[in-house]
């Protein structure tokens, strides 16, 4: 993963990339991003949203949503770099999602790293993710999503815009 504009990534907020709000922002950070690919930052502390302490930390089920995080978050670097503000896209599956543990523990800084293999005009994408702890991956994952040119207009009529 390459480490190109890491000054640029580290000095957005998060929150102004994601669309999602309060507790649900699950990245920690940005720590670099290019224009294909993005590495954040996971902490798991206690009083996350998703914390189990039956567990001591989050189910690694949740990894996927970490991804799809990150990939929100590179494609509102994306905007942003177009004098856009972020838009709210889709996560339409995954393919052979695998983690080599079953939980996060506390304490564990977790590197989410997204890169793009392809996306088309319509908005549909396809990317390679992965989450590692120190160097060790512990998930992998490809997701694909979907980002309409109008996702107000999506979510009201079903309609791409790309009349």
């Amino acid at each position: 993963m390459t480490t190109l504009e890491t000054a640029d990534a580290q000095a957005w907020d998060v929150r102004e990339l994601v669309p999602h709000a309060g507790r649900m922002s699950l990245l920690s950070g940005l720590l670099s991003h290019s224009g294909e690919s993005l590495e954040a930052e996971v902490r798991i502390s206690d009083d996350d949203l998703f914390f189990d302490p039956q567990l001591g930390g989050v189910g690694a089920w949740l990894g996927i949503e970490y991804m799809a995080q990150a990939v929100a978050a590179w494609a509102g670097l994306q905007g942003r770099q177009r004098g856009e503000a972020p838009k709210i896209g889709f996560l339409l599956g995954s393919r052979k999602y695998t983690a080599s543990r079953s939980v996060f523990a506390l304490g564990d800084v977790l590197r989410v790293q997204v890169r793009r293999e392809f996306q088309a005009d319509n908005g549909l994408g396809q990317f390679e993710g992965q989450i590692l702890i120190g160097d060790e991956p512990v998930a992998q994952a490809r997701l694909t999503v979907f980002g309409p040119p109008d996702p107000q207009r999506f979510l009201k009529d079903g309609d791409l815009g790309d009349e």
